[in-house]
């Protein structure tokens, strides 16, 4: 009895130790570059968050009065603050018949969130929860203005609903300009060869230390799956308009307080004024504003009929401007109240350097 005690007490001890063994030696096979991306994957996805969209939709029929709460579209997001803010994309929630439902990591109820605001010209959005489940933690946000083609970008969202996948690739390329849903092109967006598909719209899109550095938007692919272009607006654009996002439901853009040519009336015009291809022209001022206090003057007609060509914007701080498109991205830069060079050629052909104050779009 004591001989068959001793081994099976020996049995449990080398079982144990060969167990401890095995699991200690388990990592050692791993390449440094795994234990970072599977740290980076540990530390990051507490703060991503599964979107569903759900809208009452009419079923039985066009004669049917029947309606049922059905999905009409999902996609990702990531955890803000510890107030409940989502940060998503503008193009996932857009549809505002819906409501909006929040999962989070290991947590299997979902929470209803209310949308707080949107950019749409850069495809942002934050929606808010009441609350966030424990073990939840907002993300840490890092910097677009420094990435170097080449380096390492991890992407985590729910592709094809398959909750928090991870991709890894490389930044393909950066300061790419993208149209965007406010029809307005995105500029600065990151391009990535880390898969993106569809339901991966609004996951945060990280370097090797787990900061988020974009967000990923579209991919371009005929077949409507990863093809190796993949898309992200860059986190610099994400926390320059989350704080007014959430403070006013929209960004506050700065502007010059002119009304602009529209483009079929640009076309018309430069049958007579052909400087119209070297910047943008100023068709009215709004009274009080930075521009009205600098003497800018838009398009003009006198009592005869006689027409006057308005201010032709040639830059703005030195940077080029030919089209509303090139204003709004250098503006977006600024803050309400700052002075802008704006670099102007007057109707009698004399160029001008005005200083401008901004104000609120």
């Amino acid at each position: 009895m004591k001989t068959l005690y001793f081994f099976l007490i020996s049995s449990f001890l080398i079982s144990s130790s060969s167990y401890a063994l095995f699991n200690s030696n388990e990592n050692k096979f791993l390449l440094e570059s795994e234990k970072r991306k599977i740290k980076v994957y540990e530390n990051v996805v507490p703060s991503v968050v599964n979107i569903t969209n759900l809208a009452k939709v009419p079923v039985g029929g066009i004669f049917s009065r029947s309606v049922e709460e059905m999905q009409t579209g999902m996609g990702t997001g990531f955890v803000w603050d510890g107030q409940g803010h989502i940060v998503t994309n503008y193009h996932v929630v857009a549809d505002k018949r819906s409501k909006y439902y929040v999962s989070f990591y290991n947590h299997k109820d979902k929470i209803e969130a209310t949308l707080v605001g949107h950019a749409e010209k850069l495809d942002i959005a934050v929606l808010k929860v009441k609350f966030l489940p424990p073990g939840i933690t907002p993300i840490n946000p890092g910097t677009s203005n420094n990435l170097k083609v080449g380096q390492m970008a991890i992407a985590i969202g729910n592709p094809f609903e398959l909750d928090y996948s991870m991709s890894v690739g490389i930044i393909s390329a950066l300061g790419r300009k993208i149209k965007g849903v406010g029809g307005v092109d995105i500029h600065g967006m990151i391009q990535t060869d880390a898969s993106i598909n569809p339901g991966n719209s609004g996951g945060p899109l990280l370097n090797s230390q787990g900061k988020l550095i974009g967000m990923n938007t579209l991919i371009y692919s005929r077949s409507g799956s990863s093809s190796g272009l993949g898309f992200s607006v860059p986190v610099d654009s994400i926390t320059r308009s989350v704080p007014d996002i959430i403070k006013y439901g929209k960004m506050i853009t700065p502007a010059l307080g002119v009304f602009l040519l529209e483009d079929h009336l640009i076309r018309y015009f430069k049958q007579y004024y052909k400087d119209l291809d070297n910047g943008v022209m100023i068709k009215g001022i709004r009274k009080g504003s930075g521009a009205d206090e600098a003497g800018l003057v838009g398009i003009r007609q006198t009592k005869a009929g006689e027409v006057f060509m308005g201010d032709l914007i040639m830059s703005i701080d030195g940077n080029s401007v030919k089209n509303m498109n090139d204003i709004y991205h250098v503006l977006k830069k600024k803050k309400i109240g700052d002075r802008v060079k704006v670099k102007v050629k007057k109707y009698d052909g004399k160029i001008k350097i005005i200083k401008v104050r901004l104000e609120p779009l």
